[in-house]
């Protein structure tokens, strides 16, 4: 099987995954207290387990040092998304500097125990520098840009913030090769373009609507149609536009699965839960103003045997990226 680039945008972003993967820099192994990286690691359970129920839920299926990996790389990205979107000061870009040097120091303090389980983690599994580098330029740009022209615009920045963090959780999760890379970018992409949709009213009440410009205007649709906050026969045609593009980009990264590790296989293609809520959106009739799509405990549990099964009949097959 073949996978080919048809689209400007996934040439771009392959691109900036290669450059990374090109000059690889971690950390080496750091010889740290036992007591502090347990403690270290907790601070990291715990955050995920506050924020991000899915998450810990999908982190929870893989064995336990590739668990506490991934809980370490959702707390670091959790602290950089929480400088932009929880603080109330003018200093954020500040701030944000201040913990890039921190969250990529190879030593960091005691003190800063996210940063301690970040950089053992980023040491022991060989997680590129580069990618954690390019997560934190993404997430800084929300504190400059909030308009998108174009999609090629817009998958550039879901690459940033949410593509990047696939990229590193595929070197925890143990990846058979580079051809493995396109396919973690489009899963990225389609994640972040979920929250987009999921979001659009409470993103419209921060100042921000990451919606392409293109598109609205394509289907006739202006900022006043989002500030009005109305669910019309317009908005239902471009929210089925939107969201079968997101569906189309879930299917298109299904094969990388087959290319990682088979212990974290799994913990991956749970991704399945967040794409339910599409179906959610669907199901309330396309208001995205009003309410916060989600999907409850039950319905992410009831779940889980099904991605089990698709998990279990996937091959183990090379695919190529040309």
């Amino acid at each position: 099987m073949t996978l080919q680039t048809t689209l400007p945008w996934e040439s771009r972003l392959l691109t900036l995954a290669h450059e990374a993967l090109e000059h690889l820099t971690t950390p080496p192994v750091a010889t740290l207290d036992s007591n502090l990286l347990k403690r270290a690691y907790e601070t990291c359970e715990a955050v995920t387990r506050q924020h991000s129920r899915t998450f810990y839920l999908a982190s929870g299926l893989l064995p336990k040092d590739k668990r506490q990996a991934a809980r370490a790389l959702y707390a670091f990205c959790r602290v950089s998304d929480d400088i932009v979107d929880r603080s109330l000061h003018d200093g954020r870009l500040d701030e944000l500097n201040a913990w890039r040097t921190r969250s990529l120091s190879a030593h960091p303090s005691d003190a800063d125990l996210v940063a301690v389980a970040w950089a053992d983690s980023r040491a022991r599994f060989g997680i590129p520098t580069r990618y954690a580098e390019q997560l934190l330029d993404g997430v800084a740009s929300d504190l400059t840009k909030s308009r998108y022209q174009t999609f090629d615009e817009l998958a550039a920045y879901a690459y940033g913030v949410a593509s990047t963090v696939g990229l590193m959780a595929m070197h925890i999760i143990g990846f058979r090769g580079p051809e493995a890379v396109p396919y973690a970018i489009k899963l990225g992409v389609a994640l972040q373009l979920t929250n987009i949709l999921r979001d659009v009213g409470e993103d419209w009440r921060n100042g921000r609507l990451y919606l392409p410009q293109e598109d609205l205007e394509r289907f006739g649709l202006t900022e006043a149609d989002i500030a009005a906050g109305k669910v019309t026969p317009t908005w239902r045609k471009f929210m089925r536009f939107q969201i079968e593009r997101v569906r189309r980009l879930y299917a298109e990264s299904w094969p990388g699965i087959a290319m990682l590790d088979a212990d974290g296989r799994f913990a991956i293609a749970a991704a399945d839960l967040y794409e339910a809520i599409l179906e959610d959106i669907e199901a309330h009739d396309y208001d995205v103003f009003t309410r916060r799509a989600h999907l409850g405990a039950w319905g992410k549990l009831r779940r889980l045997p099904a991605i089990w099964l698709k998990t279990q009949a996937l091959e183990d097959v090379t695919v190529w990226y040309e």
